[in-house]
């Protein structure tokens, strides 16, 4: 009856239209009705101490790092070094963009940032040269999905939040997964455009390639500090976050000379405007997620499950599944909120390492960011370079089919993902 109670009262909350935050809220009340319970005091103060956490602090300063860099010059560089070292091969723009794709990972941990200023940069770069636009908003689209994977990421700070599971571990269990998926989109770009008759850019000589590295040099070297930092133990994941800011900072107003005092109020702006809509998620998630296990709702599910427990691969299948189905209707973050809390107590119970199922489930999460209809990335990709959402959905279906196909492989073969991990450990 609790399980009931709790998908009924969200999902006809979402099917009424009313946001995702508020739709959370209203299933704590109904949870607490239901168990006759009701106390506006306890909602209050779950709602007040969901938001008050050290590590989540990591969320606004990555989320300013990200605004800085598309602002103040780091994420251009970073594509003109690309461009400079891949553009010149047959269909090198698609290159280029999986490339920066990984680079700019590093840099912010947002998929919408990195998908936006790819979108940007290179769209029309891709059209120009003559390669077709709804391909190439696909493309654009599913390197955004990196984002959140190659560290730093604000999905693996939220569900280590959320789970109570290392973030500098998550951070570094990603690493070579997120490389894994740019492999599979630089694999996937060569087979849909090996027949096409694109005269590409002259090779660049050695040392335009040179200078261009020493323009990013210093937009290079901020996922350098922090991965070392985090690898050291020189600061948390949360520290992490406000060095990557303070240093974007200075390198766009300093060194680069970028940033106006003007454009920095916007970047302050945009920053605490998203900042506020993922933080009020995270409070209202962490309402019913207190009623979850206030309801034992997560030992039902094992219950209910029970008979997986005992085959983890099958478990892990069942359950990246079940994500796929919840990404195509919700975002990421709220589906972080909502199913980690019932999801890890299975996942411990099934004997499956928080750590491995963490980087599955945020790499899930991601490519969700890309499946139709409600794909968030999908939408950026289409605002920013003009595209019907239709021609944008239809460039993704490629890439986001090998995406799965990837993240597939990593639940057969959990070493793919725990083998590096362990040794950046």
């Amino acid at each position: 009856m609790t399980i009931a109670v709790f998908l009924g009262s969200l999902l006809a909350a979402m099917a009424l239209g009313i946001p995702i935050a508020f739709s959370l809220l209203l299933c704590g009340v109904a949870l607490m009705w239901q168990m006759n319970m009701f106390d506006a005091q306890i909602l209050a103060q779950n709602l007040i101490e969901g938001s008050n956490s050290f590590p989540l602090l990591a969320v606004p300063f990555f989320m300013l790092a990200g605004e800085i860099m598309n602002t103040g010059g780091l994420s251009k560089r970073i594509v003109d070094f690309a461009m400079a070292l891949v553009g010149h091969v047959r269909g090198g723009l698609g290159y280029v963009t999986i490339v920066a794709a990984c680079l700019l990972s590093a840099l912010s941990g947002s998929a919408v940032a990195d998908a936006a200023a790819l979108t940007a940069l290179l769209l029309p770069m891709m059209v120009k040269a003559g390669h077709d636009k709804a391909r190439s908003g696909g493309l654009i689209a599913a390197c955004g999905v990196i984002g959140p994977i190659i560290p730093p990421s604000i999905g693996f700070v939220i569900f280590g939040v959320s789970a109570n599971v290392s973030i500098s571990k998550l951070f570094l269990a990603g690493i070579f997964p997120g490389i894994v998926l740019g492999a599979g989109l630089w694999i996937t770009w060569w087979w849909l455009t090996r027949k096409e008759q694109l005269t590409p850019p002259p090779r660049q000589p050695l040392s335009a390639v040179l200078a261009a590295m020493r323009r990013a040099t210093w937009a290079l070297m901020l996922p350098v500090i922090i991965l070392v930092g985090l690898r050291m133990g020189v600061f948390t994941p949360t520290e992490a976050a406000v060095v990557a800011a303070v240093y974007a900072l200075f390198v766009a107003s300093v060194i680069y000379r970028e940033l106006s005092w003007a454009q920095l109020f916007e970047v302050f702006q945009a920053a605490a405007k998203t900042t506020a809509v993922v933080m009020f998620l995270v409070a209202a998630a962490m309402v019913s997620a207190w009623l979850i296990t206030v309801a034992n709702l997560p030992q039902q599910v094992i219950t209910l499950l029970e008979p997986l427990l005992g085959s983890p691969t099958v478990l892990m299948l069942a359950i990246m599944i079940l994500c796929m189905i919840v990404g195509t209707a919700m975002d990421m973050t709220p589906t972080i909120l909502i199913l980690t809390p019932v999801l890890m107590p299975l996942v411990k119970a099934a004997g499956i390492d928080p750590i491995y199922f963490g980087v599955l489930f945020i790499i899930n999460n991601s490519i969700g960011l890309v499946t139709p209809p409600v794909g968030t990335v999908l939408n950026v990709v289409a605002g920013v370079g003009r595209m019907r959402m239709d021609d944008v959905t239809r460039g993704v279906m490629p890439f986001m089919a090998v995406q799965f196909v990837v993240m597939f492989l990593m639940v057969l073969f959990p070493q793919i993902v725990m083998v590096p991990a362990r040794w950046f450990y």
